[in-house]
């Protein structure tokens, strides 16, 4: 039974209310009715209702979804009883949330150093006249007969005993001085190494499951070519970002384990490309080729969110908490959006563990890179990721082929490390031909690879290491073929965090000293550099005393806001790499 306790202010104030009310009737976010609980204090710290709220009552926003508003006393023990067996009631009627507004005063301050009748001070001569609920309540029992006096005191003198022992253990720990807590060393969040790749069989099974569509089902005729394409990837190769995701999710889904993905027009894709669930062109029928790839498969839900990022992933941060045997992901629309959810980052996902010890195992999934399309639609804000990495608190990764993001999925999934993961996907690079994977590169001994070296130069004739992630490798890989400047070698960095220094050492040391630069799309105060400027001459001192960055100008935005002028950006960066 969901509870969820509110303050009168915050109900009314806080967007993240209504965005969460809004979710309710949603097919991938019901719960069966959540009961609201509002203590409503009538005042939020030191403003007034009228200060804080434009509707008579402050439960009015539930108002929206048809809620049920129970409005009761807070002096009235039996009133308030009656009511919240009545609101439960409702609840497993209907299925539905409810609300109770619990209609009280808070007697002291908001803290133990605020006097409230600074600010209220009407009110508060009124509450200092009032006897307390206990005291009328029990008069009101022992009127009745209900107890007598000496069960009454008895009751009491329980209950102040009990109070009197939890704070004489308190004293006793004060006794004791704090020591500071220990750092969780990013060696200790090692995953273990569990076998990540799969069978050709798994493979073509899952890409005979987009031909096998049922009978008189009439696919979009822009869709049936991707349906047939990906039968034939499955088979010969070439196979894109889209299907190596897809590929994850049907293999574990074979494996048992149940796959949630939800986020704004993620069963299509953002960018068309992902067709997790297909749409018949005459009927509007539903076929997902994923939900009956075996007999006792784990269930694979794919749902298209609310217009909302703070309630949609602070629920999928919930979905982990509860299911750790999951993969559960949220997609932003574009990586810029999630800052909409900044709080349940900040507040869970990145410290949840630290503070309370609570395990999350969310993935969340951030289109990211600069396209031209304006500051808006460039950036998942690697920077404010990686700024809160600490003490093992996340993986952060930039895969660049299909291959390696389903080896990073499979791994999370199956690694037993209960760790979020913030993955920055492509845009432009789902269609790069030339960032596909083999079937090879799914299966036998195959497995996700933190550092990918570059195994087309000779390590003794490189004067020059570019280490970078992401679509602007394959960028870099272009222009080194049409200059042909074989001398430059070319590594990615696919998990930023934990970093992965073993690795990256000892890719380095085969290019004899040769000096590395980090380069990146973002401007030079965003993306890794921040991070990687002040972490590996720390850490790799041997091999990164002297790193130097090539990157966009520091800026302001994360881009300019012309396509015309991230060209010539584009193309300068490019062309500074290889100098």
């Amino acid at each position: 039974l969901p509870v969820l306790m509110h303050g009168d202010a915050a109900f009314a104030g806080q967007g993240v209310v209504a965005e969460t009310l809004n979710l309710a009737l949603l097919r991938g976010y019901r719960t069966g009715g959540t009961v609201h609980v509002i203590v409503n204090n009538q005042v939020g710290f030191t403003t007034a209702p009228e200060h804080s709220r434009s509707s008579q009552y402050a439960t009015d926003v539930a108002k929206m979804i048809g809620s049920p508003i129970f409005h009761v006393n807070g002096d009235d023990p039996e009133a308030a009883h009656w009511v919240a067996k009545l609101a439960v009631d409702y609840r497993q009627a209907f299925h539905k949330d409810v609300v109770i507004d619990l209609i009280c005063y808070r007697r002291r301050g908001h803290n133990e150093g605020d006097d409230p009748s600074m600010t209220q001070p009407a009110m508060y001569d009124i509450i200092d006249t009032k006897r307390s609920v206990r005291k009328t309540y029990t008069e009101s029992l022992i009127g009745r007969g209900d107890i007598s006096v000496e069960e009454a005191e008895a009751a009491l003198r329980d209950f102040s005993s009990q109070l009197e022992h939890v704070f004489n253990e308190v004293r006793e720990l004060e006794k004791h001085p704090a020591k500071a807590s220990p750092s969780v060393e990013e060696e200790q969040q090692v995953p273990a190494k569990v076998p990540t790749a799969t069978t050709t069989e798994v493979i073509e099974h899952i890409g005979d499951a987009f031909l096998n569509v049922p009978e008189g089902f009439t696919p979009h005729p822009r869709v049936k070519p991707v349906m047939e394409r990906r039968h034939k990837m499955s088979r010969e190769g070439g196979i894109d970002w889209a299907f190596g995701e897809l590929l994850a999710f049907g293999s574990l889904a074979m494996e048992g384990r149940l796959v949630r993905l939800s986020g704004q027009d993620s069963r299509r894709g953002t960018f068309t490309q992902r067709h997790s669930v297909l749409i018949d062109r005459k009927t509007g029928q539903e076929y997902s080729p994923l939900a009956s790839l075996a007999e006792n498969q784990g269930r694979v839900m794919i749902y298209d969110s609310a217009l909302s990022e703070y309630a949609a992933v602070g629920f999928e941060y919930g979905y982990s908490v509860a299911n750790s045997e999951a993969l559960v992901m949220w997609e932003a629309q574009f990586g810029d959006f999630v800052n909409g959810a900044q709080t349940v980052i900040d507040e869970y996902i990145s410290s949840g563990e630290a503070k309370w010890g609570q395990l999350s195992d969310v993935v969340l999934l951030l289109p990211h890179g600069h396209e031209g399309q304006g500051p808006d639609h460039t950036s998942g804000r690697i920077e404010r990721f990686l700024s809160l990495c600490a003490e093992g608190s996340m993986t952060v990764a930039v895969p660049s082929t299909p291959a390696n993001y389903f080896h990073l999925l499979r791994r999370h999934a199956l690694d037993g490390v209960n760790r979020p993961l913030i993955t920055f996907t492509p845009k432009s690079m789902l269609r790069n031909k030339a960032a596909t994977s083999a079937v090879e590169d799914f299966t036998g001994q195959t497995k996700f690879m933190s550092v990918i070296d570059d195994a087309v130069v000779d390590p003794s004739k490189v004067r020059k290491v570019l280490l970078t992630s992401g679509k602007l490798y394959w960028e870099l890989v272009a222009e080194r073929t049409k200059r042909e400047a074989n001398d430059v070698a070319i590594v990615r960095i696919e998990q930023y965090y934990p970093l992965p220094k073993k690795k990256l050492l000892a890719a380095l040391e085969r290019y004899n000293g040769a000096p590395a630069v980090w380069v990146q799309e973002e401007p030079e105060n965003q993306g890794a550099w921040p991070f990687f400027g002040l972490n590996l001459p720390r850490k790799l001192p041997e091999v990164f005393s002297n790193l130097d960055v090539v990157s966009r100008r520091p800026m302001a935005a994360p881009s300019a806001g012309s396509s015309k002028v991230h060209e010539v950006e584009q193309k300068a960066l490019i062309a500074r790499a290889f100098d």
